[in-house]
């Protein structure tokens, strides 16, 4: 039976609509939703005949299209699948599509771990002569998304066959979170592709426990003597729940509200998130979409992906998660120093002997380098020096890349000294003469529980030699200081002998830490 464009799109309409079976479908809303997509499909509104969809139904059941579709009525109203699993898109390649099969080979032969999928070349080959074969210099009109650098497509073939045989294995795996390599007995049950990078599912114990095993991060594989424990769950549903390979069989599904907007929104209905997506809502502003799934690490990062064309409305804790991490992205472009920006600082250090930087540690830092020191400090009002090797965590929060970038561009990789400030010391005008000419003090100031923003105020241009005590006063008396000033979680850089003096009505000051270096 011959069938147009029209009715593919409605036939795979329906066949979509019948797979949700978070929704009960009556013959109107099956009407709606095919107009909606030969309109989305083809930009033109159509008005699908409720006789129409009810022909529709009637050869998706029958043999002609070679569907034999078991699509049922439930309540005399609703229309849906009597299996669950069926979908037209598992029905067998027709006659009417044989002329495609150049283009479905090549989708094949694309997964070239697979040694079986090697004698595919020939094929390919051959059809593409014969298809060709009056035509030269032609471009592929198919390309298909890969990453042929990806690490561990060279395991697909012999995990393939071990799952196929039932061969427990012995896998030497090493995560991203690992210091070294772990061997362990696997039982494999499943190989499944996510986001164009491939999993091993099985279990480490009793067939019952999954885990997920990413192949870029497997050493070695080998057939195990010990015998093979058999899956215990439905691999199908225990996926169904969640998108991606991350699922807790603990954890509920839940439903996720989330808002689109208007131009992204073609884009989500069309490919949507998960097969359980539903549009609730939609105005002219956009659509309000809900899915019900899982709260994991994949659903954040796929809404994470729409930037700020979605937004999440439930639940609370997805939404505070979504809030933080982009918060996190913004401070970290906040706190992204370039050269340029370093090399101009730099040079006013040089010359005037102070500077002033904001925004060189991120929010998340500050949490950080703040709890680890409170945390390792008995005497909150001690100044406490901090020997690199002891406070390894909280040097390696320190020296982030942005202060790394100004060690570079001072050319100093000496640091002589760490030491925690509980509060600015109340000293007079005086210059550092503790440390060499040539040293570079750098104050990073931690937070704003002390109340007052750190004032400073320098004398430029003091820090190329040591004053005596009347020579002090005359210069005091007589220019009118720089006054520094710096926001949490930025650093004022000074010379070693750069005449200073904190403000006097700043009692309690601010906590900060002082990393000297030399050359």
């Amino acid at each position: 039976m011959a069938y147009n464009k029209n009715a593919l799109i409605r036939y795979k309409t329906i066949d979509k609509c019948l797979q949700n079976r978070y929704r009960k479908w009556t013959l109107e809303d099956l009407i709606e939703a095919c107009s909606d997509a030969l309109y989305e499909y083809e930009g033109k509104m159509t008005n699908v005949s409720k006789r129409t969809i009810q022909l529709d139904i009637q050869n998706m059941r029958s043999d002609k299209l070679g569907y034999n579709a078991p699509i049922i009525v439930v309540d005399r109203k609703y229309y849906t699948y009597e299996d669950p699993e069926y979908s037209i898109m598992n029905v067998g390649i027709s006659q009417h599509d044989l002329d495609k099969i150049s283009e479905s080979v090549a989708f094949l032969s694309q997964f070239k771990g697979f040694s079986h999928f090697k004698a595919l070349q020939e094929v390919v080959q051959k059809l593409e002569d014969h298809v060709y074969s009056h035509q030269t210099n032609t471009q592929p009109v198919i390309v298909f998304e890969k990453n042929e650098n990806l690490k561990g497509l060279n395991f697909l073939d012999s995990l393939h066959k071990h799952i196929l045989q039932h061969h427990s294995i012995t896998i030497t795996y090493q995560s991203f979170r690992s210091r070294y390599p772990n061997t362990f007995t696997f039982y494999p049950y499943l190989l499944k592709e996510f986001r164009n990078r491939w999993f091993v599912i099985g279990s480490r114990t009793d067939g019952e426990n999954i885990v997920n095993l990413a192949l870029d991060r497997i050493i070695n594989v080998e057939k195990s003597i010990k015998p093979f424990v058999s899956c215990q769950v439905d691999l199908k549903k225990y996926y169904d729940v969640a998108i991606g390979v991350t699922v807790n069989t603990d954890l509920k599904t839940e439903t996720v509200k989330l808002f689109v907007e208007r131009k992204m929104a073609p884009y989500v209905e069309t490919k949507p998130l998960h097969h359980s997506q539903q549009t609730i809502e939609r105005n002219q502003y956009g659509i309000v979409i809900s899915l019900q799934v899982q709260h994991n690490f994949e659903l954040e990062k796929d809404i994470l992906g729409f930037g700020e064309q979605m937004q999440v409305l439930a639940p609370e804790r997805l939404k505070r998660n979504i809030y933080k991490r982009l918060n996190h992205a913004i401070d970290n472009y906040n706190t992204n120093l370039s050269k340029k920006n370093i090399n101009g600082i730099v040079a006013k250090l040089q010359y005037k002997s102070f500077a002033v930087v904001n925004f060189v540690y991120t929010k998340r830092e500050l949490r950080k380098l703040s709890k680890l020191i409170h945390n390792n400090i008995n005497d909150k009002n001690k100044i406490v020096p901090f020997d690199l090797q002891q406070y390894n965590d909280i040097a390696h929060i320190l020296l982030n890349r942005n202060i790394e970038m100004i060690r570079q561009f001072l050319d100093t990789s000496n640091i002589q000294s760490i030491t925690f400030y509980p509060k600015p010391p109340r000293k007079d005008w005086h210059q550092r003469t503790e440390f060499e000419k040539n040293t570079t003090i750098i104050q990073v100031y931690l937070s704003g529980r002390f109340h007052s923003e750190p004032k400073l105020k320098v004398v430029p241009g003091t820090h190329k030699q040591i004053f005596p005590a009347d020579k002090t006063e005359m210069i005091i008396n007589n220019i009118i200081p720089a006054e520094c000033r710096v926001q949490f979680g930025g650093i004022i850089m000074t010379k070693a002998h750069t005449l200073q003096q904190y403000q006097r009505h700043t009692e309690k000051g601010s906590a900060y830490v002082e990393i000297v270096l030399t050359d």
